[in-house]
């Protein structure tokens, strides 16, 4: 979910990239990507410092790309300052931005299951997984209702969020508008970090074709029966259409980032066909695409 559409700018200042979420919900990846970026990542940082490390990097090291401050539960009773002190930061440095990484409490409590990790919350007075993200959830709100961009990672490997980080975030042209092109399937809900949907249930379904049933979009054969009839023909040329007349738009904004979806029943043949041919679009128009198939595991492209 995105909840402005704010842009992370640099100015002559240095930029200041705050990363917060869930425990589990990928913060040390995302601080990981940011430094292989050029940002000087600093985790846990008590929210009273934050002003004193930008002015620091603002003397001392200009050329960085910005700097990156974690924040998260572990902050204790330095949290109830965050609010206060990021809103003045802001309102005096305007380079200052907030990304707030969430997930769905499932996925949470299969990734502490998977590593063995113990939920930092978990402890004399909290018994269990389930509880320590409850009351986690509860503490990290006020800074959740701060986020220039929530992003939810129910559905997204390491490398995909990685991936997805350096679309949005890195990389050259910053002044161009970065997109995500994402396939998936409406049996497992719509992605939360979509700014544009598309639904493509329309076009014929190569699952009822036995040779095409148990291959995906990857494959050629069934990105030519997909492409091979005329209402995906009609499709894609309204499609750049419209993607020619919003994407100046929302560059023109100020935007740089945007992320277009395309669903199918279950995310594996009509709309990874499309996503693959509407990147390709875009990229021979210039634009710095990352491809993200949602629902096949571990495929993703850039």
């Amino acid at each position: 979910m995105i909840s402005s559409e704010a842009t992370i700018a640099l100015s002559n200042m240095t930029s200041l990239l705050v990363v917060s979420g869930l425990s589990g919900a990928g913060k040390s990846a995302a601080l990981a990507c940011l430094g292989d970026l050029g940002y000087y990542c600093v985790d846990n940082l008590p929210p009273p410092l934050m002003e004193t490390l930008v002015d620091l990097f603002d003397r001392a090291a200009p050329s960085l790309q910005g700097a990156a401050l974690g924040i998260d539960v572990r902050g204790g009773a330095f949290l109830d300052q965050f609010a206060e002190l990021f809103s003045t930061l802001k309102q005096r440095r305007g380079a200052v931005q907030l990304i707030f990484l969430d997930a769905e409490d499932a996925v949470l409590q299969q990734r502490f299951s998977e590593t063995r990790r113990p939920h930092p919350l978990v402890g004399d007075d909290v018994q269990s997984v389930t509880e320590g993200i409850r009351l986690e959830r509860e503490r990290l709100a006020p800074i959740r209702l701060l986020a220039d961009r929530v992003i939810d990672t129910s559905h997204f490997s390491e490398r995909d969020l990685r991936d997805f980080l350096t679309a949005q975030l890195g990389g050259e042209g910053k002044e161009r508008l970065n997109i995500s092109v994402m396939s998936f399937g409406y049996r497992r809900g719509l992605p939360a970090n979509a700014d544009l949907v598309f639904d493509v249930r329309f076009l014929p379904n190569p699952h009822y074709i036995p040779e095409l049933k148990d291959l995906t979009g990857m494959d050629n054969a069934v990105a030519e029966f997909v492409e091979s009839h005329r209402e995906t023909g009609d499709f894609l040329s309204l499609l750049q259409e419209l993607l020619g007349f919003l994407i100046p738009q929302y560059g023109e904004e100020g935007k740089t980032y945007l992320t277009l979806a395309f669903g199918c029943t279950g995310g594996q043949h009509r709309s990874v066909a499309i996503s693959r041919r509407v990147a390709t679009i875009l990229e021979e128009r210039g634009y710095r695409v990352s491809l993200i198939h949602r629902d096949i595991p571990g495929v993703s492209q850039t």
